[in-house]
């Protein structure tokens, strides 16, 4: 009784890999627009006074 090997799955792994990393790093690429886009005529830190330590 000879057993065959089973179809390698090994590309449709890979390029599954590959076009998921490029659509979360899409998908965060557009949060991190848009969360900038949506605060940016807010007033942050930066405009607040600075305390000094003596």
């Amino acid at each position: 009784m000879a057993h065959s090997t089973p179809p390698s799955d090994r590309q449709p792994a890979f390029t599954g890999l590959i076009v998921g990393a490029v659509l979360t790093f899409a998908i965060l690429l557009g949060v991190v627009k848009w969360t900038n886009a949506r605060f940016a005529g807010h007033e942050g830190a930066a405009a607040a006074p600075a305390t000094q330590a003596h």
